[in-house]
C-alpha cells in the first residue's frame, strides 16, 4: 500500500530557517496533486521532490522523504498547514473499512491511498468548480491562475526562473472584473456564473458564512439553488470546499464507472433511469454514507492511473 512518500532524492535547501518534519500515514503529494480536488498544488521547477501550495494568503513549499513530510513555511503558518492537509483524520481507518468482496474499490484504494481531502477554501472551491464544467485539469489550472495572476494579492516574489505568487482573490477583489474581462479568459458560458455569483456574494444574496454552518444536505440545496450550480458542482463544494467528505461528486465519467463496476441488469431492471445512479450509490457505498467522498477521490485517481492520464 502506498501510504507514503519515501522514493524521493534528498531535500536541498529550504526558504524558511525553520522547516518542520511531520510523519504522517496515507499523504502522497503527487498522489493529492493528481486527484482533481487542487489546482494550485504543483512541482516547484528545479526543485525534484518539492511541491508548491497556496491556500489563501498562505505559500507552502512541501517535500516527502522516508524521515517524513518537510513542511517549509514561518512557525506561525504551521497550524493552518497541518489543519489544510487534515492530518488530523485517519485515513487508513477508511480504507480498512472496505468490504472484502469489493475486490475493484480496494484495488482503487490501494493505489491512491496517499491522498486525503485537503480543507480549501469555500469561495476559491465555489469559482474553481464553476470554472471546472466541461473543462480538464490542465485548462482549469490554468485558468485558476490566470485569475489569481490579474486580480489576487501578490504574495510572493519571482525570479529569472519562476513567476511571482499570488493569492486565489477574495469576492470584493474579483468584483473588479467585469463580464466582459472574465469572456476574455475563454470561461465561455462559466463566466456569467461567476459574475453573478460575485455580485450575489457583495449584495448579501449568497452568504459564505451561512453556507459554512449548514448541515451537507442543507447546504447541498442552497447551493444547487444558485445560478450554474448544479447536483456535480454542489457536490465539489461541499468535498472540497465545505469537508463534508460524505458527498460524492457524479459526472459523466463516474457514471460510466459506476454502470461497470456496480450494474447489474437484474438488480436494477425496474429503477427508474431518473434514480439509478443514486440507487447504485445508496446500495454500494451507503455504508460508507461518513466519508463516501473519500472513496470517491481514490476511484477518480484509480481510473486516471489506469487510463495512463497520470504516471504513479
Amino acid at each position: 500500500m502506498n501510504t507514503h512518500t519515501t522514493n524521493l532524492p534528498a531535500i536541498e535547501k529550504h526558504n524558511f530557517p525553520n522547516s518542520h518534519i511531520i510523519s504522517c500515514l496515507n499523504l502522497n503529494l503527487a498522489q493529492i496533486a493528481a486527484s482533481g480536488q487542487c489546482f494550485r498544488m504543483l512541482p516547484v521547477p528545479e526543485k525534484p521532490g518539492i511541491w508548491s501550495l497556496i491556500s489563501g494568503t498562505h505559500y507552502l513549499e512541501i517535500s516527502g522523504t522516508p524521515d517524513g513530510f518537510f513542511f517549509d513555511c514561518p512557525d506561525e503558518a504551521l497550524p493552518f498547514w497541518k489543519q489544510y492537509f487534515d492530518l488530523g483524520t485517519d485515513y487508513g481507518s477508511f480504507i480498512a473499512s472496505i468490504r472484502a468482496d469489493d475486490a475493484y474499490l480496494a484495488a482503487a484504494a490501494d493505489a491512491g491511498s496517499g491522498i486525503r481531502i485537503l480543507r480549501q477554501d469555500l469561495w476559491e472551491m465555489m469559482i474553481t468548480f464553476l470554472i471546472s464544467q466541461q473543462k480538464t485539469i490542465p485548462c482549469i489550472r490554468r485558468l485558476v491562475e490566470d485569475i489569481s495572476r490579474r486580480w489576487g494579492q501578490k504574495i510572493g516574489d519571482g525570479d529569472e526562473k519562476n513567476f511571482a505568487v499570488y493569492s486565489f482573490p477574495t469576492p470584493k477583489e474579483l468584483a473588479r472584473a467585469s463580464l466582459e474581462e472574465l469572456l476574455d479568459l475563454k470561461l465561455g458560458y462559466r463566466a456569467k456564473y461567476i459574475h453573478r455569483l460575485i455580485q450575489d456574494v457583495l449584495a448579501g444574496t449568497v452568504s459564505l458564512e451561512s453556507l459554512a454552518a449548514l448541515p451537507p444536505d442543507e447546504a447541498m440545496t442552497a447551493l444547487t439553488s444558485l445560478y450554474g450550480i448544479g447536483p456535480k458542482v454542489a457536490n465539489c463544494v461541499c468535498l472540497f470546499g465545505l469537508h463534508h467528505i460524505e458527498a460524492f461528486p457524479v459526472d459523466t465519467w463516474i457514471e460510466k464507472i459506476l454502470l461497470r463496476e456496480y450494474f447489474s441488469a437484474k438488480k436494477y431492471r425496474r429503477t427508474p433511469k431518473n434514480r439509478l445512479y443514486d440507487t447504485i450509490l445508496a446500495d454500494h457505498f451507503g455504508k460508507y454514507g461518513g466519508y463516501a467522498g473519500v472513496l470517491q477521490q481514490y476511484i477518480f485517481y484509480y481510473e486516471r492511473l489506469n487510463q495512463h492520464k497520470i504516471t504513479p
